[in-house]
């Protein structure tokens, strides 16, 4: 009896779902606009994967994309009928929209576009990052434009056939009763296929590649909207849990720093002139091109100061200003957005506030216009007392985006002359311009020999390549700052004084330019084959790794070069700067997230996409990790690093969203001081 109404009950559900989909095969051959709405939206987001994440043939981003096209496509039927194709055609052009300009962005960024980038370069289109994009556009990225092309074709036919006159089978209530069903039957689909981390990662949102290759560009792009409004949920839900959450994350910090070594306190008394160098990579140091050094000055401060070969700039979507931001207060970028424009009105402590205590005066001078990144308000917030931005110089030599570094440092060499003059102490910040991406050709720049010669014979090699133009670009830069040493040196700047120099992020050179580099084939022009005993591997972890920036503390003070310069191989993060610096110059920041590397023989650097680094292994979040030593690791030393990376992210952005430092310091001695 119970197997007869088994089979009645599954005949009868089997009957259901067989009406449901020939009734779903006319409802769209009813409405075939909205069809090709819903496939040219699912083309396009396996488009985007073929040039970025490269899981084409993924399901379940195809799933995402089936569920939120569908959901989306269901308000169709909320307008009335001369509204309907309005509401397509501008889903359609915001779909393709989303889709180009995630492709040209993570063609220079790595990442997907947030909207606060979209804000952001509204209001800075004249100048920086979002001129970039434009350099960056290739035809074949705009592939995705066949779909409103074709949907205009497709509206134009319907309306000669005068098709949108036949009569409709299917009422308003029973049409959004197919959309809604369709919708969510994909979203069950997509849920059978995530795993438990997938659920946490989407709802942190830490790593955008992994999102789009699991989820899909468009419930990427809603979730990072919803994402965008959590600095004005923050103070409404959640902030006392929070905040005993990051007080608990501190408790056993100590008020004063507890220990010692060898470089404690070497620099106090010491004025700071740091150089924050536009995308100047460590893998630049000591390369020559047909026997031409392109970083000669860097080579020489490397040998002659405290130089950290294995360091890491740890930016996100604020690209400079994260790194600007992570050396001031040893936090990380937030997980959504730039702290620089999301969060310029939260409280901070950082190492400029901390040095003010000391009785430094501190300044930052950049060419570039204030409001770009929003530094006119952001500097002053993290503690400096004067921001000489484009306004304070004078135009007279552009390459690039604006001022060219030579002019640059000659005009703030005057400006640090009379801050000299005017206080005992100073931190000063030196942000460079000229190396900046896509690093065209500039006939102020020294022209440097980028073929290959072999058999007397020249080959094009590194010629007209972006690669090559930008060894071109950094030999420019690196030539500015042996200029602006000489300068500081001849107005008698450099006896109480330290340089502080380091690359901002990388180079945003992609991984098929390095392959020409290393295995250019000249007799094709091209590469090597991979089994030619010539050929040099660059993987995924090559790349990672090869983002390396170059730090360098230096003094001409013999006795700093004879007894503390040297190279240091551990893994540091633009996080430990601070630290690391702060034990030399004798301050001290109970809420830093990074180390002091002088004491630690392996450290953990953590990436705001979820990787992490230590002196032993590579980590992506994926759950892969490359070897970096000889030596065997146990499957505990990687899960610790991995909870206590995951843990970083966290604390730094809680502190953050949830202006921590508001409510923490308030009462503090550090408020009162102040």
């Amino acid at each position: 009896m119970k197997k007869k109404l088994n089979d009645l009950k599954n005949n009868f559900l089997i009957k259901k779902i067989s009406v449901f989909i020939k009734q779903s095969y006319l409802f769209f051959d009813e409405n075939k606009m909205l069809f090709i709405y819903i496939f040219g939206s699912l083309l396009n987001g396996i488009i985007l994967r073929a040039f970025t994440t490269g899981n084409i043939f993924s399901i379940s981003p195809i799933f995402a994309d089936l569920f939120i096209t569908i959901f989306f496509a269901s308000f169709y039927f909320l307008f009335k009928n001369k509204w309907r194709n309005v509401y397509l055609y501008t889903m359609t052009i915001l779909a393709t929209l989303i889709c180009i300009s995630n492709i040209v962005y993570y063609r220079y960024y790595s990442s997907f576009i947030s909207i606060t980038f979209i804000s952001f370069a509204l209001t800075n289109y004249k100048t920086g990052e979002s001129n970039v994009v434009g350099d960056l556009i290739e035809l074949k990225y705009l592939i995705p434009l066949w779909f409103p092309i074709c949907m205009y074709i497709f509206d134009k036919r319907q309306k000669k056939q005068k098709e949108f006159l036949k009569a409709k089978r299917f009422s308003k209530n029973k049409s959004l009763r197919f959309m809604y069903i369709w919708s969510l039957v994909f979203l069950g689909l997509l849920l059978t296929t995530l795993k438990g981390v997938d659920y946490g990662r989407f709802y942190t949102q830490w790593n955008r590649e992994y999102l789009v290759s699991k989820f899909g560009v468009y419930l990427y792009q809603v979730n990072d909207i919803v994402k965008s409004l959590e600095p004005k949920m923050a103070t409404l839900f959640g902030s006392d849990k929070v905040y005993k959450e990051v007080n608990d994350f501190y408790s056993d910090r100590s008020d004063k720093q507890n220990y010692k070594n060898e470089y404690t306190n070497v620099l106090k008394g010491k004025n700071v002139i740091a150089i924050h160098f536009e995308s100047m990579q460590n893998v630049l140091i000591n390369m020559k091109i047909n026997g031409t050094e392109i970083t000669p000055n860097l080579n020489r401060l490397t040998k002659e100061g405290l130089y950290f070969s294995n360091f890491h700039p740890q930016v996100s979507f604020g690209t400079s200003s994260d790194t600007e931001f992570t050396m001031a207060t040893s936090l990380l970028p937030v997980k959504s957005g730039s702290v620089f424009i999301n969060y310029s009105d939260k409280e901070f402590v950082s190492m400029y506030k901390l040095l003010k205590e000391k009785g430094y005066y501190t300044f930052s001078m950049h060419a570039n216009t204030g409001d770009f990144w929003n530094r006119n308000i952001m500097h002053k917030n993290l503690g400096y007392d004067k921001f000489y931005e484009k306004k304070s110089y004078i135009d007279d030599e552009n390459i690039g985006f604006g001022l060219s570094d030579r002019s640059f440092m000659r005009q703030s060499v005057e400006y640090i002359k009379q801050i000299n003059e005017e206080h005992k102490l100073y931190y000063g910040t030196i942000i460079t311009l000229s190396n900046h991406t896509p690093f065209s050709y500039n006939n102020l720049f020294e022209k440097l020999d980028l073929t290959m010669t072999v058999n007397e014979t020249k080959y094009q090699y590194m010629e007209d390549t972006k690669l090559g133009d930008y060894f071109v670009s950094s030999h420019y830069a690196d030539a500015q700052i042996g200029y602006l040493i000489s300068l500081l040196e001849e107005n008698k700047l450099l006896d109480n004084t330290v340089l502080v120099i380091y690359g901002d992020h990388d180079a945003r050179i992609s991984t098929s330019l390095w392959n020409r580099y290393y295995n250019y084939d000249y007799e094709t022009n091209g590469i090597l084959n991979s089994d030619n005993p010539k050929y040099k591997e660059l993987d995924y972890y090559w790349q990672e790794l090869n983002r390396s920036t170059p730090l360098i503390i230096w003094s001409k003070d013999e006795e700093f070069k004879n007894n503390y310069a040297k190279k240091v191989d551990t893994a540091m993060g633009m996080y430990d700067v601070s630290v690391t610096l702060g034990n030399m110059l004798g301050i001290y920041n109970k809420y830093a997230l990074g180390t002091d590397v002088m004491n630690k023989k392996d450290n953990l650097v953590v990436f705001p996409n979820g990787n992490f680094l230590t002196n032993y292994v590579y980590y992506n979040n994926k759950g892969q990790y490359k070897l970096l030593k000889n030596i065997p690791l146990s499957e505990d030393y990687i899960n610790k690093n991995k909870v206590k990376a995951e843990q970083i992210l966290e604390i730094s952005n809680d502190v953050i969203v949830y202006n921590y430092f508001e409510k923490v310091l308030s009462d503090s001695k550090y408020i009162k001081e102040k």
